[in-house]
Formats: C-alpha cells, structure tokens, sequence
C-alpha cells in the first residue's frame, strides 16, 4: 500500500483555510460591561482584557458620576494611562477634587504631567501642583525650565539604569526593582561612579548574559545620545535616522537627564513638520481646531502685514511701467499668467530645497551642484510652458482681438519669453533663498511660500515689463503712433 504523503506547506493548495477573525466592537463591549451591575472586583477583572484607548473612547458616553464611578474601580495607575488617550483631558481632570487629580497626575510621566496641567486654568493648575509629590515636582521643574524648541522639553524622565562594573546578576535585581516605577525598560543605561552616562544595552541581552559577566561585558560605549540643550530642529534628523527605541538626554556635564522615547519623537517630528508647514503657510506657529480667534489672528497678522508691505512694493513697481500699460494695454490681461506661474515654480523649489538642507549635510560641491540642477529644472520647465504660452497667447490675440499674425506673435514671444526667464529666477531664488536663512542661522521654513510668491512678483513683473519695453516697444514699436 503506498504511503499517504503528509506533508504540509503554506503554499499547499490543499492547506486549511482559517477563518479571519471577526472584528469586536470593544466600545459596545465595555458599555455592555459597565451597565451588567457586576460586582466592582469583577467588573475590574473584566476590564483589563481591553486597551486604555478603548475604555478612553467610552468615557465622554458616560455621565460624570458613572466616570468617577469608574475611575475608583480602575484605580489612579490605570486612569492616568486611559487619560494620556483623551483629547479634552482638562474636561475631565475638572471633574475630579484637587487631591484626586493630584494622585492621578502623579501616576503619568512627567511629559505627561506636564501637558495635562498646561490645559488647565491658571488657578486650577497651581493648586494641583502644590499636592504633586516633590519627586514628581522636581521631573515637571526640570523638563519644563527648558524651552519649547529645545530637546530637553520633549524628554521623559522615565528610565531605568545600572552602575557599571555591576553584576549582570545585581542588575537584573536593580532593573525588576526599578521597572515598578519606570516602564521604559527595554533598553538600559550605563553609568560611571559619578553618574556620568556610559553607554547602553538592551534588556534581551540582560537576560541572555551570562552570570558569571558584568555589565560592561554588554554595554554599548559608543550608544547615541542628545543634549537638552540642543535644538529640536537641528538634531530631529539625526533621532529619525537612529534605530533605537529610546535615546538619553544629557546634561551639560554628562549625565541623564531623561530620553526620548519612540512615541516621544512620533510626536515631535508631527509637531516640527507641524511648524514647518505652518511657516510655509506664512504663520508664525501651527494652529488647532480649538485656538481661540484672536490668537490665530495674532499668529497670522504678521506675515500679512509683511507681505502687504511686499506687495505694495509690487504694486508700485508695476506703477512705474504706467508707460507701457498705457501704450500697450493688453499686456496687462497676461501680468497675472506671469506672476502665478514664476510664483508656482518658486514655490515647488522652496519645497524641495527645505526638505534637501533639512535632511542632509551638504558639501559646497553638493550646493553647487543641487542649485545647478533645480536652474535646469526651472529652465526646463520655463522652455515648455512657455511654448506652449507662445502659441496659446498668439492665438488668443489673433481670435478675440483681431490682430495681425506679426502683432499676435510678437505678443505671444514676449510672454512666453517673460515666462521662460521668470521662471528660471524663481527656480533659482526658491533655492537660494532657504539656503540663505539656513546659513545666517534662521529657520528656512521662514522662507515661506507667500514670501517667495511676493518676492517672485517683484523679480517676475520687472522681467515681464522690461522684456515687453525691449521687444514690443522699441523693436517691434508697437502701440506707437
């Protein structure tokens, strides 16, 4: 009898279908949960099946006595977890009586702490933290007396860490011991007699060391590591580019202050891309959903001022070819085809060129060789839209205006012409311009798309009227009778 082949393969066509698993609602399934009656040690049992961010969904569902209802069952370690969940924290830290908000907050992460306290009112705030524990104080004192574009604002102070020369043995007792209070554990620092940071290893290669070694025989010298002193801006590069899932935050003289956190740098690369985009956006700041009116005004009114004062500049060097318009009226029917077009060109350059200097350490060969390129680019792209603005235009005249074929050509060559240059200066000044910011130490964002736009108009109206002087006037003299 011959032998069944039992062989299994994923590949096998005959391979056992397994059903997807059905999706849960788990929000029904904690309201379910919370209207059982059940007793409150089941109810507790019951609940730590399901994820902070799912009993956080349920909670602006519940009146406020079923929220303190719940927050009692659960305990202050766990609500302060589903608090780093909710959007509108403020809302429900009001509920709660000073002292109950006290313990809560003292549960979370100093970075944490912080954020919930800075949503409160003034008053509100102050009386709270006055009930913190000093050790929690002293976390939110430290993280909070740097400033908001330096590194150490964004840190933790949860961590955990070994002296050297420790027994792998001891530092495992030390790391347990350490984990009731800190659970970023995965990756363990290192430090010297007098506290200064020595390195890092990963808490896999704490428990696979042998007993017999010491931490040094696993600690990684040359681990990264930042100064809180650093600009978010100018080191975010580096931390996106590092692998590991926290990074040490150090003091002026080496020793840890806190880490940055995998989360903690999902956080701050969204809110410097944030920034950035609000500055191309000509703000000073981003904004939300939530920022009172007068605030966004304040943060918007600037720019426009500034530009407003551009785009008289503008409007008054466009009053000086008053000459032109006048022999020349139809010119003005085009200014605008200019103008957006050298202003869109400008702009995509601007974009690039911040993403370029921002991301990478460039040589002055490589300057040379990237503003090259983006030229080529802006005269590549000028000598196709402008053929085709060539012809487009020259037609137009011919059709609705009833030119002659010169005429319509000659206007049609200079537009076109007009939109070649533009565009070439507007390449090359969205490049130069971040470039410029970058090296006299000012943030390129700065270099905002409405301030290229106005200062491409500028650039792109001298051209266009120039080019039209030259050409239409003294050349073809056209408009002269």
């Amino acid at each position: 009898m011959e032998e069944e082949n039992l062989d299994f393969t994923p590949n096998d066509e005959q391979s056992v279908q397994v059903e997807p698993l059905p999706k849960r609602d788990y929000a029904k399934e904690i309201l379910e949960l919370l209207d059982g009656n059940l007793p409150p040690s089941e109810l507790l049992d019951k609940l730590s099946d399901y994820h902070e961010s799912d009993i956080a969904e349920v909670l602006p569902t519940l009146s406020k006595e079923e929220r303190l209802k719940l927050y009692k069952i659960l305990g202050d370690e766990r609500v302060s977890e589903i608090f780093s969940y909710l959007d509108d924290v403020e809302d429900f830290i009001g509920e709660l009586t000073s002292e109950k908000a006290a313990d809560i907050i003292e549960e979370m992460d100093a970075d944490e702490a912080i954020d919930v306290l800075d949503e409160l009112p003034e008053e509100k705030r102050e009386e709270i933290f006055e009930l913190l524990d000093k050790e929690v104080k002293e976390d939110i004192k430290l993280i909070e007396k740097y400033d908001d574009d330096l590194i150490g604002s964004q840190m933790t102070t949860n961590f955990v860490f070994v002296k050297k020369g420790t027994p792998i043995k001891q530092a495992m007792k030390s790391v347990v011991d350490q984990a009731a209070d800190n659970d970023n554990i995965s990756t363990v620092y290192v430090v010297n007699e007098d506290e200064t940071f020595a390195g890092a290893f990963s808490l896999r290669d704490l428990v696979i060391a042998r007993s017999n070694q010491t931490v040094d025989d696993i600690t990684v010298a040359a681990y990264p590591f930042v100064y809180a002193t650093e600009e978010t801006s100018k080191c975010i590069e580096e931390l996106k580019d590092l692998s590991e899932d926290s990074i040490p935050v150090l003091s002026h003289d080496n020793k840890i202050l806190g880490v940055i956190t995998g989360n903690e740098l999902v956080d701050v690369v969204d809110e410097e891309f944030g920034d950035d985009y609000a500055k191309l956006a000509g703000l000073t700041k981003a904004e939300d959903l939530e920022e009172p009116v007068f605030k966004s005004v304040g943060k918007r009114l600037p720019w426009l001022v500034l530009l407003m004062g551009l785009g008289l500049v503008v409007s008054t060097l466009i009053g000086a070819f008053e000459n032109i318009v006048e022999a020349l009226p139809l010119l003005v029917a085009f200014q605008s085809l200019i103008l957006d077009m050298s202003g869109n060109g400008g702009t995509q350059s601007l974009a690039v060129t911040i993403r370029v200097i921002s991301s990478e350490s460039l040589t002055g060969k490589d300057i040379a060789k990237f503003v090259f390129k983006e030229v080529r680019v802006g005269f590549t792209n000028g000598l196709i839209i402008g053929l085709i603005a060539t012809l487009l235009c020259s037609l137009y005249i011919l059709v609705f205006k009833n030119f002659a074929y010169v005429t319509c050509l000659a206007y049609g060559a200079c537009i076109g012409s007009a939109l070649l240059i533009a565009m070439i200066f507007s390449s090359l000044g969205g490049t130069l311009i971040p470039m410029f910011f970058k090296k006299i130490h000012i943030d390129p964002a700065v270099a905002s798309g409405p301030l290229i736009t106005t200062i491409n108009d500028l650039v792109s109206a001298t051209i266009y009227y120039t080019l039209a002087n030259v050409l239409l006037l003294q050349v073809m003299q056209l408009g002269i009778v």
